[in-house]
C-alpha cells in the first residue's frame, strides 16, 4: 500500500515551525491559534497577516478531518468517526471518567476528568481474531498530524477549555508501535507547554506485543506510559487471539518489559481481555501471576464487548470478579475496567463497519 504523503500543519513541532516561519514569532502565534484556540481556519488567525494565510493554506491545510458521525453514550462517552482527505475513516472515543462534581453552594470542587482513545492506523496488520478493526485488512498508517487532528477535533467539538488537560491512550484502530515515527513524533508534539500541553505522563501506548518496538521506545524515554495487551497466559491461546504472537511470542514481551524504563510512581499496564470460557478460569490467574513476577506491573480486566459475526461471548461478572480478588488476595494489583459505551458502537472498529454498510 502507497504511503500517505500529504501533510499538514499539525505535522510540525513549534521548533519546526520556527525554521519554516519568518519572521520566527510567527510560529507561536499560529501555535496560539491552533492549541490554545481550536482554530480549524487560516481565517480565525486574526494577526496573521493576509499574505502569509494564503501561504499556509496553500501549503499545509489545517482541516484534514472531518466528524461524518458521532454516538453518545447514556454514560457520557462519545464515539467518533473521522474522515480523512483521502476518503478513508478512523475512529477515537472521549471518555468521560469523572464527572463534574459540586458542594452544596454549587461552587465546582472537581471538574470533569477525560480520557481519549486515538487510531493509529486505517486498519490494523496485527489481526487480532477479537477485533472488528482486523476485518478490514490494513490501509495505511496515520500521519503525525492525524494524530493531533483526532485530539484537537474532540476538543473543539466539546468545548474543553484549552487550559483543561486530557489523558491519551493510544488504543484505537492499529498498533501504534507499528507506526513508530510518526507516533513518537506525535507524543511529543503533544506535549509542547505551547501547545496542548498533554504531559507525557498522562499519555499511554498500548501495544499488542510489539517486542523489538517496545525495547526502541524504551531507548527513547519518553516518559510516557506503557499497556501491554497481553490477553493470554500461554502462547496457545495467544497465538490464537493474536497471531502476530508467533512471531513475538510471551516470553520475548516480558523481556522487553522488563527492561523499559518506568516512572517510579507507575506501573505497567497489562490489559487482559477476558473472553467466556477462554482465558477467565483461576487456573489462568494463577499463570498470570507467575509470568509477572519481578515486573512493576497492574493487570486491567477488560469485559469482551461482542460485535455482531463474532463467536467470542462476554464473560459473567461473577467469574471477572473471582479472578479479580484472586490477583488481588496475592498482591499483584487487579481492577476491572468500567465498561462504556455499551449502548454504542463500543468495539473497536464497530463504528466504522456500520457506517460502511449503511446501518444507522
Amino acid at each position: 500500500m502507497a504511503k500517505f504523503e500529504e501533510i499538514s500543519i499539525y505535522d510540525y513541532s513549534l521548533d519546526e515551525l520556527k525554521e519554516m516561519l519568518k519572521p520566527s514569532f510567527r510560529a507561536k502565534q499560529v501555535y496560539n491559534w491552533l492549541y490554545k484556540k481550536y482554530a480549524n481556519s487560516y481565517d480565525d488567525m486574526k494577526n496573521i497577516p493576509n499574505e502569509l494565510k494564503e501561504e499556509l493554506k496553500e501549503k499545509y491545510p489545517i482541516d484534514i478531518m472531518q466528524i461524518v458521525k458521532k454516538e453518545q453514550s447514556r454514560d457520557g462517552s462519545i464515539k467518533y468517526l473521522f474522515k480523512l482527505r483521502d476518503g478513508h475513516t478512523v475512529e477515537a472515543v472521549l471518555l468521560l471518567m469523572k464527572k463534574k462534581k459540586k458542594d452544596e453552594d454549587g461552587n465546582i470542587v472537581r471538574s470533569e476528568q477525560y480520557t481519549v482513545c486515538i487510531s493509529s492506523q486505517v486498519g490494523c496488520k496485527v489481526g487480532c481474531t477479537f477485533c472488528l478493526t482486523a476485518k478490514g485488512g490494513f490501509v495505511r498508517n496515520l500521519t503525525v498530524g492525524e494524530y493531533i487532528a483526532q485530539i484537537v477535533n474532540i476538543k473543539r467539538d466539546n468545548e474543553i477549555p484549552e487550559n483543561k488537560s486530557l489523558n491519551i491512550v493510544y488504543m484505537g484502530m492499529g498498533e501504534p508501535l507499528d507506526n513508530f515515527e510518526n507516533f513518537t513524533k506525535a507524543v511529543q508534539i503533544f506535549s509542547d507547554e505551547e501547545g496542548l500541553a498533554i504531559n507525557r505522563r498522562r499519555q499511554t501506548v498500548s501495544t499488542s506485543g510489539v517486542a523489538s518496538k517496545i525495547k526502541k521506545l524504551g531507548e527513547k524515554d519518553l516518559g510516557m506510559q506503557l499497556a501491554i495487551s497481553l490477553h493470554a497466559v500461554d502462547d496457545e491461546l495467544r497465538s490464537e487471539l493474536i497471531p502476530m504472537n508467533k512471531a513475538y511470542n510471551i516470553a520475548s514481551i516480558i523481556e522487553a518489559v522488563k527492561a523499559f524504563p518506568v516512572d517510579t510512581r507507575k506501573k505497567v499496564m497489562f490489559e487482559y481481555l477476558v473472553i467466556k470460557g477462554k482465558n477467565d478460569s483461576i487456573e489462568a490467574a494463577r499463570k498470570l501471576i507467575t509470568l509477572l513476577n519481578g515486573i512493576q506491573a497492574k493487570v486491567n480486566l477488560i469485559y469482551f464487548n461482542p460485535y455482531p459475526g463474532t463467536t467470542y461471548q462476554r464473560p459473567e461478572e461473577k467469574d471477572m470478579i473471582k479472578f479479580k480478588d484472586y490477583l488481588n488476595d496475592r498482591g499483584l494489583i487487579c481492577t476491572i475496567r468500567e465498561s462504556k459505551g455499551l449502548d454504542i458502537s463500543a468495539a473497536c472498529g464497530q463504528l466504522k463497519e456500520k457506517e460502511a454498510n449503511g446501518n444507522t
